[in-house]
């Protein structure tokens, strides 16, 4: 072969192996997810909070820094209200200081899901 690339090799000769798909989605997702406080604490909520509050109660609403955590039952948003200074807390750590000023529980999660 006289000076020819072989076909699917790069300029140096060598072809490079195929990709992991979850690194490109994860940049996809990333820089397409909407840049708003509510989805920044939908994103940091599980780890916020851990696995068994996530699966009962999921931030839905947010304004004027105020963000609604709609809970499975009443017991679970009134669990979470005592909880709520530790929990913004956390979520500050993850998202930002000061940019949930204040966190409100509900009982109405089956609505939202």
């Amino acid at each position: 072969m006289s000076g020819q690339v072989p076909s699917g090799a790069g300029a140096g000769g060598s072809r490079r192996g195929p990709r992991r798909l979850d690194a490109a989605l994860s940049r996809v997702v990333a820089e397409r997810a909407p840049r708003t406080l509510l989805a920044a604490v939908q994103e940091a909520w599980p780890e916020a909070c851990g696995a068994a509050i996530a699966a009962n109660s999921e931030p839905v609403a947010e304004r004027d820094g105020a963000v609604t955590i709609a809970c499975a039952s009443g017991a679970w948003a009134q669990e979470l209200e005592l909880m709520g200074d530790e929990l913004r807390a956390r979520i500050d750590a993850l998202v930002g200081a000061e940019r949930v000023l204040r966190l409100r529980f509900t009982a109405d999660l089956a609505r939202h899901r």
